[in-house]
């Protein structure tokens, strides 16, 4: 099979690709925009795309594309998987902290250490992918300009670590997902799901629906409110642990709760412990 991703070679993303699929060939693309091209259009078999981190938070630009245009072709979550991620400052060898003026990585790996960044006096330049900072950074040879990077790509580009743990929050832990062509289904070992859904517009919808879905007996680990297709309207993104399989799955979503206006489920998998 051919795994999609965001990214180059050596970055977390290619690492989550490796640890998921280590016999299958990885596959590079520049954005999250290309990377579902891809899959539409069949030049990838799977897609694994972070959608979480526990220091930032949600990965909009992939959250956004999840939910199903009817012109579109389905597809659905089918896995998850957690990486840790401990950044690394990689300059060219010569290179010191003190030195350093500037240091590029992707805006969210900027993000998870803007504090230990802040406190160097580092100028923050974003990149597109942390694996193509580590690249620019060697092509470069600039000794005054390093990446934020997994300390694993320091070898390959003739980088060395100048630092280690560069994070704000030592938990910092990054949430991927696989995605895979066709409509959602539940395994018998599938004990999570998310979903996503509008309201009516009626008092205290919201709240109703959250607290319906818990009676049941879902455990809500995430929600997340975005702009739908109309403007100034709103859909909510919602992860639930539920009982394994498709009559656990059932006994919370079925029938849909009386203040949702719509509700389309994304995927049904193994929660990552």
């Amino acid at each position: 099979m051919r795994i999609g991703y965001q990214g180059e070679a050596y970055s977390y993303s290619h690492r989550a690709v490796v640890e998921l699929y280590p016999d299958e060939e990885p596959v590079g693309l520049h954005t999250f925009v290309a990377c579902f091209a891809a899959l539409r259009e069949g030049d990838v078999d799977r897609l694994v795309l972070p959608v979480e981190n526990s220091t930032t938070g949600s990965v909009l630009p992939v959250l956004d594309r999840l939910p199903r245009r009817e012109a579109k072709p389905a597809f659905s979550i089918i896995r998850e998987h957690l990486v840790e991620v401990r950044h690394a400052i990689l300059g060219v060898p010569g290179a010191t902290l003190e030195g350093l003026r500037a240091v590029k990585s992707h805006p969210e790996a900027l993000a998870q250490a803007e504090a230990k960044l802040l406190a160097l006096g580092v100028e923050e330049v974003p990149r597109h992918d942390t694996a193509g900072a580590v690249r620019e950074v060697a092509a470069a040879a600039d000794p005054t300009v390093a990446a934020l990077a997994p300390p694993e790509a320091a070898g390959p580009f003739g980088l060395v670590v100048l630092a280690e743990d560069v994070l704000d929050r030592d938990h910092n832990t990054t949430r991927f997902v696989v995605i895979a062509p066709g409509d959602p289904s539940v395994d018998g070992d599938d004990d999570k799901t998310t979903i996503v859904f509008t309201t009516s517009h009626t008092p205290g919808a919201l709240a109703l629906a959250l607290t319906e879905l818990g009676l049941r007996g879902a455990n809500l680990t995430r929600i997340e409110s975005r702009p739908s297709d109309e403007a100034w309207t709103y859909r909510f993104f919602v992860d639930l642990e539920h009982d394994p399989g498709p009559a656990g799955l059932a006994r919370v979503i079925e029938p849909a709760p009386a203040t949702l206006a719509h509700l389309q489920v994304l995927g049904s998998y193994v929660a990552a412990r």
